[in-house]
């Protein structure tokens, strides 16, 4: 079956060579170019790849619409903004971000990529399998197996929660999860992040001395591995 994505991109020429590529390459693709109607139009669809600079509603407001009624839809960022606050911000919502210019052998990697990663994610009503934690995120649940206690979270607590598992396997920065979860500027040997993960993480972790959820990249950040 071939998989369908949904596509928004208002530049005729982009979007014209884009579906021709992803097409050749099996994707049967959804092209819009404005954001009016693809909440409507990803029901069906298994990844979005959106464009920033839209007529109407921009693409962080559709891509935080998309991620509110789609938790578990992977979405690409395609921008010639390359600055790191566009970046982030796009990051809150999104899975991954491209910058134009870009080939279309780099695309077709990142949405293999987010599919294999996708694959992991819970779909429908199965969970995600973190170790010994089953993850409803459509539900915003946490079960320990196999005694079926539910892990209960702060608000902070599941929004770091959430970022990583977005970004499930990849290496993120303090910056990254702080700027996303707090909405502010993160100052350089600020400790709230690591403390919120070293409460999170005794929530989570059989041993929290031993992380097997959340990994510390040293010098780095985070991450989730899948």
């Amino acid at each position: 079956m071939q998989t369908q994505v949904l596509y928004i991109e208002d530049d005729r020429e982009i979007g014209e060579w884009v579906c021709a590529d992803l097409k050749e390459r099996g994707y049967r693709v959804t092209w819009l170019t404005s954001g009016e109607q693809a909440v409507e139009e990803a029901k069906d669809c298994r990844l979005a790849i959106l464009d920033v600079m839209l007529p109407g509603l921009d693409g962080f407001t559709v891509g935080q619409r998309l991620k509110k009624q789609y938790p578990s839809l992977p979405i690409l960022m395609l921008s010639a903004r390359t600055s790191i606050d566009d970046k982030l911000q796009g990051l809150e919502f999104a899975d991954d971000y491209l910058t134009k210019p870009f080939h279309p052998d780099e695309l077709a990697a990142r949405l293999e990529v987010l599919l294999r990663r996708g694959g992991t994610v819970a779909l429908e009503n199965e969970p995600l399998r973190l170790g010994h934690l089953l993850v409803f995120e459509r539900e915003n649940r946490i079960v320990v197996e196999p005694t079926g206690e539910e892990v209960v979270l702060t608000g902070k607590q599941f929004y770091i929660f959430q970022f990583l598992l977005r970004h499930l396997g990849q290496i993120l920065t303090k910056e990254q999860i702080y700027e996303a979860v707090w909405s502010e500027p993160y100052l350089d040997g600020d400790k709230t992040l690591m403390v919120h993960i070293r409460h999170l993480r005794e929530k989570l972790e059989i041993n929290p001395a031993e992380p097997s959820i959340i990994e510390t990249i040293r010098g780095i950040g985070y991450r989730v591995k899948s």
